[in-house]
């Protein structure tokens, strides 16, 4: 389609797709009016590391991660339990999203809710309890380490405290405890040493990452720390043992207080060495642990987000018109009917000679007789313009018999036939319409004449063509011949040596012959082709299908008739092409539109033009206009 069909596309369907976007509007205000209003209310945090040691893009990737996982914590159904036990409503999983603000530490939460209270409510109660919670979940991963810690400290403390007793009263059941005791420890810390030289082995210590990198060092100094500590222990036990044997001789009280005190001392290193190392990790716990603080408070709002009336009726406005504007360009897609000129000329390979707009008639009125009613309508000079086209087709030979025909029924080339021999009439030729179809003859009722004599009798010879011609008396030098009886085998008739040589005659007789035929699903139409000067051929806009009528318009071509063109009949107002951009209405409702001037009355005055016609061809044939009959 080029771009002017598609306009005539959107002025032909317009009232439709102003329909489909009246009515999605309609109901998208209609249902949205309808709905729950929902609230929004928006709060923001921001995440902080507690201590940054180096500033690079691993640094920047690993603080970005972290405002990511806070976002997602938002929405964990352990956060959102808690939340809704300290706000004492629930608080659905759906009801909140967060997203990090890009490029920044900034998490901004949204929570959507029927209620603008309970919306605000639990936007602050979530970042609150995601707030107390922050401690506990970044202390997970330092609870080992801390509590065997912990264990230690306990463990040492206890065994100097038990050192000391027994300095003061050596015993040696007491003896055999400590050393079970030590002996223990030693195994304790052997396999934690173990477990933390497993994990420092899936590190790779050359990794660029610095979180890797710190992990092994750290794993580096614990293992440090560890087998210093396992070296007291085992030195302790040493000493424990020798103590124990050296309890059975008599004179041993001075080197088994020395043996405990030196235990005694040991076991200080390792509470003070244990205390220090505490200490270090509960301040590597408070450094590494992300500080999050709320910047601005959520708010009750005012206005529901939705629904929204207005916007989803023009949203759903546009939508309608898209349809609808979709199921009309669809239907003139699928639509293989002839539109306009264009489609006449691609399709049938043949010009327009003529373009006759919809004719309306009174309840007493013939369309057959309308150029004779309405001469100074536009139809009326669409007519004349079929005829100066006929007069111009061949001037060294001129066009005297016309036959009328159509690819269907009910295409109107009755009442084109009927004006033509009117208008023919009109300036001042002998005419001659002869209502060849003798399936469903028509011409009779245009005039309103009898059919009981016709051409049929005058082929079969019952009747001679004085006879059976008969004089129409409003309009001068016209004459009709209806169809007669109708016959069993029309074919036959019309394709007889005597319908020639009758062809003939009427040609001897008068000026311009009009033959109305039967439409070219019979083979009438095909067979009188070959009998008259030419063919004129009957489409309507919008009905006649491009396939009905190329194929006859084919077969005329094989059998060598001469097609002067065709009439599009029937022609709406709104086809912007009709009759070379005239305004379809009546001259009598615009002084300052018309053809000609003087009387309305049936050709009682000469008619003359009231002003110069917009083609030339019309000029000359209006210079030729014959004066009109009583």
């Amino acid at each position: 389609m080029d771009i002017k069909q598609v306009f005539e596309i959107i002025k032909r369907w317009l009232w439709l797709m102003a329909l489909g976007a009246f009515l999605g509007a309609g109901l998208g205000y209609y249902f949205s009016n309808r709905q729950t209003p929902i609230y929004q209310a928006t709060t923001r945090f921001v995440v902080l590391r507690a201590v940054q040691t180096t500033y690079d893009y691993y640094a920047y990737l690993d603080s970005t991660q972290l405002v990511s996982t806070y976002a997602q914590l938002l929405s964990t159904e352990s956060l959102l339990y808690e939340a809704s036990n300290q706000l004492g409503f629930p608080v659905v999983k759906g009801q909140a999203t967060a997203k990090q603000i890009a490029d920044t530490q900034f998490v901004e939460l949204t929570v959507k809710d029927t209620d603008p209270y309970k919306a605000a409510a639990i936007a602050n109660g979530l970042v609150s309890v995601l707030i107390d919670q922050n401690e506990i979940l970044q202390s997970v991963r330092y609870d080992t380490s801390e509590k065997s810690l912990q264990d230690r400290i306990d463990q040492a403390q206890e065994q100097i405290n038990l050192l000391e007793n027994q300095i003061k009263t050596l015993s040696a059941t007491v003896l055999q405890e400590q050393i079970t005791t030590v002996q223990t420890q030693i195994d304790n810390t052997q396999s934690e040493i173990n477990d933390i030289r497993t994990q420092a082995s899936k590190i790779d210590p050359l990794s660029a990452v610095e979180a890797d990198q710190a992990q092994y060092t750290a794993y580096q100094s614990k293992l440090d720390e560890l087998e210093s500590i396992l070296s007291m222990y085992q030195q302790i036990y040493t000493d424990l043992v020798v103590l124990g044997q050296s309890s059975t001789t008599t004179d041993s009280t001075p080197r088994q207080l020395e043996q405990l005190n030196t235990t005694l001392n040991l076991y200080q290193q390792i509470y003070l060495s244990s205390i220090s190392s505490l200490e270090a990790l509960r301040l590597a716990k408070a450094q590494n642990t992300p500080a999050v603080v709320q910047v601005e408070k959520a708010t009750k709002p005012t206005v529901p987000v939705s629904p929204k009336p207005m916007q989803t009726a023009m949203l759903a406005g546009l939508i309608g018109l898209l349809i609808t504007a979709g199921i009309a360009f669809l239907v003139e897609f699928l639509d293989d009917t002839i539109k306009t000129p264009d489609d006449v000329k691609n399709t049938l390979d043949t010009s327009v000679i003529g373009f006759i707009g919809d004719l309306h008639k009174s309840a007493d009125e013939s369309l057959g007789m309308y150029v004779a009613k309405q001469p100074r309508s536009p139809v009326s000079e669409a007519f004349r313009s079929i005829r100066t086209n006929l007069d111009y087709s061949s001037v060294d030979d001129p066009i005297r018999t016309v036959l009328v025909t159509s690819s269907g029924e009910s295409e109107g080339k009755s009442t084109i036939a009927s004006n033509l021999a009117i208008v023919q009439a009109q300036s001042g030729k002998r005419v001659l319409i002869v209502d060849a179809d003798m399936r469903r003859p028509k011409v009779h009722t245009m005039f309103n004449k009898p059919n009981r004599m016709g051409l049929s009798e005058i082929i079969t010879g019952k009747l001679s063509i004085e006879e059976a011609v008969k004089s129409v008396e409003q309009i001068n030098n016209l004459s009709i011949i209806t169809c007669g009886n109708i016959p069993p085998n029309p074919s036959e008739l019309l394709g007889s040596n005597k319908m020639a040589q009758i062809i003939n005659e009427f040609r001897n007789a008068y000026d311009f012959i009009v033959v109305d035929s039967p439409p070219m699903l019979v083979s009438d139409a095909a067979i009188l082709s070959t009998k008259v000067d030419g063919v004129i051929f009957v489409v309507i806009p919008g009905q006649t299908r491009v396939i009905a009528a190329s194929r006859p318009m084919d077969e005329l071509k094989q059998i060598g008739a001469n097609i002067l063109g065709v009439v599009v009949n029937r022609i709406p107002k709104n086809r912007g092409y009709y009759y070379g951009g005239y305004n379809y209405y009546s001259p009598y409702q615009s002084k300052s539109y018309h053809y000609y001037s003087g009387s309305t009355s049936e050709g009682s005055k000469k008619e003359e033009p009231a002003k110069p016609a917009r083609k030339t061809i019309l000029k000359n044939v209006l210079s030729k206009e014959e004066k009109p009959q009583d």
